[in-house]
Order: C-alpha cells, then sequence, then structure tokens
C-alpha cells in the first residue's frame, strides 16, 4: 500500500480537518486530531504534526496540501535505508537523478540527471558538491556554474501550465515524477554513449515496484544497473550535483517568473505564498494562476480567500 507523511503545522491541521469533515471516520487514533477517508485514500493526522496517507490515491491526495515529506529516521544500529546497493557506491562512476520544485505553489518542476565519471570525483568534492537543501542560493548558483560546465548532465523543466494539464488529466506527482527522471536518464545515456555508467542512482521517491509501475506504458524504460536510495546526495556525488543543477534550473525560472509577475514571489507552500498568491490574483487575475503555480495544493483556494478578504 502507497503512503505519504507530511510534517504540518497545527493551523494546517485544523484547516485539513476542516477540509475533511465531510469525510470522517469518527475513529481518531491515540494522540490524533482526525481520521477521514477520501479520494481512495485514508488520512490521519496526529498532534505530533505528521498527517499520514494510505491508499492508492496516497500521493495525488498528499500532493494537494504540499509542504514537507517526513522521512523516517534510521536506527541507530540499522543499516543505510538502501540495503541493496553496491558497498562501494560512492567510488564507482554513476548517473545520479533528482528533482526540485516539487513543493513549491510557484515554479516549476526541475529534473537533472548528471554523470559523474570515477575521474571527476575527486574534482566535485573539491567544488564543495553536497545536497543542494544545505546551500544557499549564491553558493548554488556559484557551484552549479563550474559543475555544468565539467559534467555531462540532461535537464528537463516542467512548466506550471503543462503540469497542472498533466496533474487533472488524472496523473499523480509521483509518476509525473517518475517520467522526468526516465526521460531525464535516457537522455543522458545516449549524450554519454558509448560511455557507460557503473550504477544509475535515483533520489528515492516512490518504491521501487511503484516506481516502475508509473513506467509501465512507456516504450523505453531504463532498469540495468538502477538503484534506488533515500537521500541518495549522500550516498553519491554524482546525485549531489544533479541536485545543485536542478536547484539552479528552478531558482533561474523562479527569478524569470517573479519578472513576470511584476513582484518577489516566495518559494515553499506557506502563509507568505498565500499572500503573493492573492497579489497576483489581484494584480493579473485569476486566469494568470496556470501560469504561475501548482493549481492543485491547497495555497490555491487559500490564495482566492485571501484575495477576496483583502481587495475586494
Amino acid at each position: 500500500m502507497s503512503h505519504v507523511v507530511l510534517l504540518k503545522s497545527y493551523p494546517e491541521i485544523k484547516e485539513m480537518q476542516a477540509h475533511y469533515e465531510p469525510f470522517s471516520t469518527g475513529k481518531v487514533p491515540p494522540g490524533g486530531v482526525f481520521a477521514a477517508k477520501a479520494n481512495n485514500c485514508s488520512i490521519t493526522a496526529y498532534k505530533s504534526g505528521k498527517v499520514l496517507f494510505q491508499g492508492a490515491g496516497a500521493e495525488s491526495e498528499s500532493a494537494r496540501w504540499g509542504g514537507d515529506i517526513a522521512k523516517p529516521k534510521a536506527k541507530k544500529e540499522s543499516k543505510p535505508a538502501a540495503a541493496n546497493l553496491p558497498e562501494n557506491i560512492s567510488s564507482l562512476s554513476c548517473i545520479g537523478s533528482d528533482e526540485v520544485g516539487t513543493g513549491d505553489f510557484f515554479g516549476p518542476i526541475t529534473v537533472v540527471a548528471a554523470y559523474v565519471s570515477q575521474a571527476n570525483l575527486p574534482l566535485l568534492k573539491e567544488l564543495g558538491v553536497r545536497d543542494s537543501k544545505n546551500l544557499n542560493d549564491e553558493k548554488i548558483i556559484s557551484i552549479a556554474k563550474q559543475i555544468k560546465e565539467v559534467i555531462p548532465y540532461s535537464l528537463l523543466t516542467l512548466h506550471n501550465d503543462k503540469y497542472n494539464k498533466l496533474q487533472m488529466s488524472g496523473m499523480s506527482q509521483g509518476k509525473i515524477k517518475a517520467l522526468l527522471h526516465n526521460q531525464a536518464i535516457g537522455h543522458l545515456l545516449e549524450k554519454i554513449a558509448p560511455e557507460q555508467p557503473e550504477v544509475i542512482l535515483i533520489d528515492q521517491f516512490a518504491q521501487k515496484d511503484v516506481y516502475y509501475q508509473y513506467l509501465k506504458s512507456q516504450p523505453k524504460v531504463h532498469r540495468d544497473r538502477v538503484y534506488f536510495s533515500t537521500k541518495a546526495e549522500s550516498v553519491h556525488l554524482a546525485v549531489a550535483a544533479a541536485s545543485i543543477l536542478a536547484r539552479y534550473a528552478f531558482v533561474k525560472h523562479f527569478d524569470k517568473l517573479a519578472k513576470e509577475a511584476g513582484f518577489p514571489l516566495t518559494k515553499g507552500a506557506g502563509g507568505k505564498v498565500d499572500e503573493a498568491g492573492a497579489r497576483l490574483i489581484h494584480e493579473k487575475g485569476i486566469e494568470a494562476l496556470p501560469q504561475f503555480v501548482k493549481l492543485h495544493f491547497a495555497n490555491t483556494e487559500k490564495s482566492k480567500k485571501l484575495y477576496r478578504k483583502k481587495y475586494m
């Protein structure tokens, strides 16, 4: 069974509770705030701030609310998250892939597959390549400008208008990401041919069988030497490099989008994002939203509500 856990503030959980009130099960577990069933999914919120989505519709339903996905803490004596990884994977030549923007109301989704040969590993370490989440935008730009001239990579950018059409057609965000990763990896394999990576490592956003289920209708699916791992940027520098390049592309597109809006936009999916959304509706009209935002996020309705309150 597919499941997703989001981290939410207490006010956000109360808002979710109001939203799911018509679908309440009436059975709240110990430490819980509410429990509901909707859209092929069971939703359970806890006082700890975690909201659990379980069932076939877990990914699409959780994506409505955006925010951070909670990842389980590793036990002190447990093995790495992906026990099937080669023991020496960090020293192998590798294509790594990662995505940015899936939790941001404004801006596109950017996916990068990057190839790091054994010969380039020392250079990337010297350049300070590591997880983009631990780097500010200024540092991201500085490192990205250096590594994009050194390593082969493939970048795919899914802009909001196309994303919204796919999502409204019934495609989950998980499937969209799987399609993008598979395509980026394919492009890069063609680019570096006849050279072949020893491994391909994907920053895990879905279980392996679910990932390949998403791709079942694709004519070419890359399976050979493919591995999955959470926090893959700490497993191999190829994923860390992909993360940086994807973040760099996202930042550039985000800045361009802000210029088109005519005022600063906010990353993420918090309260300030709703304020920017309301201002966008006021200045550009509600018909402009699909170009700028991911419509299925809860921020859309919150922005509309705020617009009515502030500008009408």
